[in-house]
């Protein structure tokens, strides 16, 4: 899908976290402009900061009059507070409701783009790092992956997909959630693929967390994850891939066993990860054990 449909948050439970942001979008019949982008945060009740407390607000693409360091984009949001938004683009419109969603840990992987970048100016300006890379690739592709039981978590990370999202089906459904994060994967849901594969972080949830209305259980997410790309985030390999399209109900070809037998989707761990040691992280809230 490419042109405008301000349902699109029905297509799939992939959208579920946008839901609350998104079903102000409703009214409108063509793309949102920026100042129907503005309304939205207001009727949401939405308060975002990027920087040292700056507003965020979502303005048209091109150049600042600001610093050399403001023409990146990155540097542009944490020094002025405006994130450069193209026009009808799902692309750019999905980045602003993780922005509305995750507000903490979008300001939180800004400012690592920020400080990464600033420490190599001026001559290693154009050098990514490792830093950069695993924020940028969780900014676009981040699956949030939570679980009371942690046996299904080491399950996944063991790449065990057909025993998790098949044989345990039930224990997933009524005890593990997906939670996107990735405005390019939402993206990628408008049209979804055999092949759509998210990086997931991993959060061991108490049981209760999941009863909790959605918001409540966003507005955690947000604090834990901020948290985590500050503190443990260093490199591509603190994320696991998830093949975002074997959760139960995620795709209708998964209602089928023979669905999670594609090796090319759903892909066995290599001896060199599993001889790699696991990351893990748990938040010190009091809602994860």
């Amino acid at each position: 899908m490419t042109g405008w449909n301000p349902y699109f948050c029905d297509f799939s439970p992939i959208f579920s976290p946008l839901k609350p942001v998104a079903r102000f979008i409703r009214q409108y019949n063509r793309w949102p402009a920026y100042h129907d982008i503005e309304n939205l945060q207001r009727k949401a009740g939405v308060h975002i900061t990027a920087g040292p407390g700056l507003p965020v607000r979502f303005v048209p693409p091109g150049t600042t009059s600001g610093d050399d360091l403001q023409q990146y984009y990155e540097a542009r949001i944490y020094l002025t507070g405006e994130v450069s938004t193209r026009p009808e683009s799902w692309h750019d419109l999905f980045n602003a409701l993780v922005w509305m969603t995750f507000p903490h840990t979008k300001a939180a992987l800004n400012r690592i783009h920020y400080h990464a970048l600033t420490a190599m100016m001026p001559e290693k300006k154009d050098r990514r790092g490792s830093l950069r890379d695993a924020a940028t690739l969780f900014d676009e592709s981040g699956v949030v992956v939570l679980s009371s039981q942690p046996l299904l978590i080491e399950s996944l990370r063991r790449h065990e997909w057909k025993t998790v999202f098949w044989q345990q089906r039930n224990a997933v459904l009524s005890s593990m959630r997906f939670i996107v994060f990735g405005h390019a994967l939402f993206e990628k849901a408008l049209n979804p693929y055999t092949g759509m594969t998210g990086k997931g972080v991993f959060f061991q949830i108490e049981e209760n967390f999941l009863r909790q209305p959605l918001t409540e259980q966003l507005k955690m997410i947000d604090r834990w994850l901020a948290d985590f790309v500050m503190r443990r985030l260093t490199c591509n390999a603190d994320m696991s891939p998830i093949p975002v399209l074997g959760y139960p109900g995620w795709s209708k070809d998964n209602m089928a066993e023979g669905y999670y037998d594609n090796r090319q989707y759903f892909r066995p761990l290599t001896r060199k990860k599993q001889n790699r040691p696991g990351r893990d992280w748990r938040s010190d809230d009091a809602g994860c054990r």
